[in-house]
């Protein structure tokens, strides 16, 4: 007679783009009464997983401090302007820079390992980005779904020439920021992006970093077939994205992936909110402006983003969340206009873009923010911050959605004020996001997710 345990770890990094939508899914688990659920994340991630809890408990397992070199929070200024530099190649090589230091993920694998070894999981959740959680899963053979928050083509779409895809061939590159329906010259550029990624790795520094990688794999006894190009998409049970295929440029989707749509929890999700949602219910029209965690703003950045508000003055409100330490660049606080609001922090954004009264939402276009927007039906003005942001702005725009401002270091109130303008009084942009919300919301979200999971081999009972 087999043992009917059948425990659920999840993995993710704890920065709050890539944690929050398996936060979502683990407290869906929890609601419904399912058993042994665990998530394992970095220190600071603890009270959120710990607040997941909300039917059967969510066990927290600790990876221990964030280590800076794998969290963009952290990097410092320079490093964070090399990485949203204008050109799009050179921020995409910044990135990969910063990021591929394999000596910064042996802790977490070996803390990992102890923990699988603990709760001997019938199944994993981890999130893309997170290496060391499915080099794990498929070295230990361990069945495990992979969590996306971006377009589905994002983690299906190889970054050089030669290697496996599962695109077509001439797709747009991942952090290109080209379109679907490319000109001559953008499809030069879209293969260039190929060949000089490939590039990177030819030089002499990428080159004793890849050894590095190859010394780091062997000494955690990671398994060949772990280290192959689309090896967390070959080996996955299910690949959930939270996403729909419209909202992505078409190519035939593998039959594991799956199409959830953006993952909300109930709503409201934080009803004890300090008044914002009576601050809300009392203008007319909103405009949402919030670029996400990563997102460092300059002192002229933000004066222009206050002149903007000050335009928008005679017909709409603008919510402004601005994290706490960027607001000693605001002007002095009798000089800013009255119908603006700013917040360091929001208690539920998703309960703000679900407010009928928000008319845009003025966002960097990181994947969940992409998609939360879409959910509700708000057009959005996008302002790219990096890599993937480029790709989902280019997305919107070509799906009528969005329209896109320059990434420069210069915010220009004039270009800024009349984009949002025509974004709010042109009723095309609306139809179009409802349009996609209804999909987003018809693919089942975290409901969906949930019963994928149960309905997998790994958790079904003797």
């Amino acid at each position: 007679m087999g043992s009917t345990r059948r425990p659920v770890l999840f993995v993710s990094y704890a920065e709050s783009g890539l944690l929050n939508p398996l936060l979502v899914l683990v407290e869906e688990l929890s609601r419904r009464g399912v058993p042994d659920l665990w998530f394992a994340a970095d220190e600071k991630a603890r009270p959120l997983v710990e607040a997941a809890g909300v039917g059967s408990p969510v066990s927290f397992a600790s990876l221990g401090d964030t280590v800076p070199t794998m969290s963009a929070v952290t990097w410092d200024d320079a490093t964070y302007r090399e990485v949203t530099q204008r050109s799009r190649f050179r921020a995409h090589r910044a990135v990969v820079k910063h990021s591929f230091v394999p000596r910064a993920r042996v802790e977490k694998y070996r803390r990992l390992e102890a923990v699988a070894e603990e709760v001997e999981p019938a199944l994993m959740v981890v999130e893309s980005m997170c290496q060391f959680g499915y080099e794990l899963a498929i070295t230990k053979g361990i069945p495990y779904v992979l969590g996306v928050p971006f377009v589905p083509s994002n983690v299906l779409t190889s970054h050089v020439p030669f290697a496996k895809s599962y695109t077509p061939k001439g797709f747009p590159v991942p952090h290109s920021g080209l379109p679907g329906r490319m000109s001559f010259p953008q499809r030069v550029a879209n293969q260039l992006f190929r060949l000089r990624t490939l590039g990177m790795f030819l030089t002499s520094s990428l080159r004793a970093v890849a050894q590095e990688d190859d010394r780091v794999r062997t000494e955690l006894g990671i398994v060949p077939e772990a280290r192959q190009m689309m090896a967390r998409i070959d080996h996955a049970e299910h690949v959930l994205c939270y996403s729909v295929p419209e909202l992505d440029y078409p190519f035939p989707l593998p039959e594991k992936v799956r199409l959830v749509g953006a993952m909300v929890p109930p709503l409201p999700q934080a009803p004890d909110d300090g008044g914002l949602a009576e601050w809300l219910d009392a203008r007319r029209s909103v405009v949402y402006m919030g670029f996400g965690t990563i997102t460092r703003l300059t002192r002229e950045q933000v004066a222009a983003l206050v002149e903007v508000a000050r335009r928008l003055s005679d017909r709409h409100a603008v919510l402004w969340k601005l994290p706490k330490e960027q607001q000693g660049l605001l002007p002095a606080p009798e000089t800013l206009p009255a119908n603006l609001r700013i917040e360091g922090w929001v208690p539920s954004q998703l309960d703000v873009l679900a407010h009928p009264n928000v008319g845009v939402f003025f966002t960097h276009a990181g994947g969940n923010g992409f998609h939360e927007g879409l959910y509700f039906g708000k057009p959005l003005v996008v302002r790219p911050l990096w890599v993937d942001c480029e790709d989902q702005a280019v997305r919107g725009r070509d799906f009528g959605v969005s329209l896109t401002l320059d990434r420069s270091e210069t915010i220009d109130p004039d270009v800024v004020f009349d984009t949002l303008s025509r974004v709010l009084d042109d009723g095309a942009f609306r139809e179009r996001a409802e349009h996609f919300g209804s999909l987003l919301r018809a693919a089942g979200g975290r409901g969906a997710a949930a019963d994928l999971l149960l309905g997998l081999p790994a958790l079904a009972h003797n």
